[in-house]
């Protein structure tokens, strides 16, 4: 007898021939100069050069950046672009008659059309700027959540979030008796698949997932849970702040009902972010914030609601900072995206490769789809010692706890190192990684 969930099993069984499953193919197709950098299929060089800080030196060494997941450098064209809004255009929107204002209310609003272009959803007004994945997650607990959870209900997450996909929902379910369920996740940093069945129940009314661990750079079949969620009566919104500067999305194919993303890990400014959502869902949606710019009319008796995407954008938005990210989107589509992915994998498997024949370093998540990210712990070094030693050598690394505790009381850690790639990330930022390392065992060991 075949189980309810058997087609998802079998999906996630095919998971391997997705884009985040080529990590073997990638280092066949990688081509090496003398130098050991990739020159093809993705060119590295071309890219890291667009990139004023990377030329700068930190301690007397040259930079290697490696904490992209926390927040990605810019490139010229985004940092000129905020510099253009400020000198030349730059007014409040939706608001002047005159010049500056229509100026730059056009170059605001287009970004919009990007980003929903960028990420394929189906129209304009189911994208709302936001001041990063944080507030997105927050703003669809504090609307949706209030407006149509109540005691008993259930929301579902995973063991790999981070706190900002646990927190709102800890607050919203104190307010409203609703209850938090969890994914639990393996040794490895494997999501336990097959627990998702017996947590999804008839009083499960959102899934709230990660697409990409940040702290253990694990990649989740979100395609198939969303279609299981579904299966199952609940919603789902796709946590996307460390997916969507590696891969293409496509809104439409995934199917979620929200999705939310930073613009500065996307190569884009701090204080911006999109959250995606279906248009049924955002129509009937309560606003969040009161304010400005979020309404059709006001008197002193009723005040009637804009429609979205703006009844969620009350007050004054980030005006450049949103421009900004408009210039980022441009930049980050224009990109070889195959060959971008297949030099993400190839630093994956060189970097995992490097680490693992260091003696005393153990990596800290070994599922077999993993994205952009190692982390490490020495067992001779804790992790904050590691990230100054490293910092002296010119390695710029996240150390700590990742804003992610629960994944390191799971795993029985206080903290791990962690080096993230970027567009911009090359072996030979692993190699001065490597060799760093080696000054912390020199110290310690």
């Amino acid at each position: 007898m075949q189980r309810p969930f058997q087609p998802f099993y079998d999906a996630i069984s095919n998971i391997g021939a997705t884009h985040w499953g080529t990590k073997t193919m990638a280092k066949s197709t990688a081509i090496e100069n003398t130098d050991g950098l990739i020159t093809a299929p993705f060119d590295v060089a071309s890219v890291r050069a667009q990139f004023p800080i990377l030329s700068r030196q930190v301690h007397g060494k040259p930079l290697a950046f490696l904490d992209s997941a926390a927040s990605a450098q810019k490139p010229e064209c985004v940092i000129d672009s905020i510099t253009h809004t400020y000198e030349h255009t730059y007014a409040n929107v939706h608001r002047g008659v005159h010049l500056l204002s229509a100026e730059t209310s056009e170059a605001y609003e287009a970004v919009r059309e990007k980003t929903r272009a960028f990420i394929n959803a189906a129209r304009e007004e189911e994208i709302i700027f936001t001041s990063g994945t944080t507030a997105a997650i927050n703003m669809v607990a504090q609307t949706w959540g209030r407006a149509n959870l109540g005691e008993g209900d259930e929301i579902l997450i995973t063991e790999m979030e981070h706190h900002s996909n646990i927190v709102p929902w800890q607050i919203l379910c104190e307010e409203k008796g609703c209850i938090l369920r969890v994914i639990p996740i393996d040794d490895d940093g494997n999501l336990v698949f097959e627990k998702i069945e017996s947590l999804l129940g008839p009083r499960t009314k959102l899934v709230s997932i990660t697409q990409v661990s940040n702290a253990l750079g694990t990649v989740l079949p979100i395609k198939a849970i969303t279609e299981m969620a579904h299966h199952a009566g609940a919603l789902v919104l796709i946590d996307g702040a460390q997916g969507v500067p590696h891969t293409r999305v496509d809104i439409i194919d995934l199917d979620c009902d929200f999705y939310a993303f930073s613009g500065h890990k996307l190569y884009g400014p701090t204080g911006t972010g999109v959250l995606y959502g279906k248009y049924d869902l955002l129509q009937a949606m309560p606003p969040w914030q009161g304010g400005g710019d979020m309404i059709r009319t006001v008197s002193f008796e009723h005040t009637e609601y804009a429609d979205p995407p703006y009844r969620f954008e009350a007050g004054t938005p980030n005006i450049a900072g949103v421009i900004g990210l408009g210039a980022a989107i441009d930049w980050f589509a224009a990109l070889d995206m195959p060959g971008l992915e297949a030099h993400e994998a190839d630093l994956m498997a060189y970097g995992t490769e490097q680490l693992s024949q260091l003696k005393g370093l153990k990596i800290i998540g070994n599922a077999p789809q993993k994205a952009a990210v190692i982390s490490f712990m020495l067992d001779y070094a804790h992790p904050h010692d590691i990230g100054t030693i490293l910092d002296g050598e010119g390695v710029a690394i996240r150390t700590g706890h990742h804003c992610a505790q629960p994944v390191m009381d799971r795993l029985k850690i206080p903290a791990t190192a962690r080096a993230s790639f970027g567009v911009y990330t090359n072996r030979a930022d692993i190699d001065a990684l490597v060799g760093a390392i080696d000054k912390v065992r020199e110290l310690f060991g």
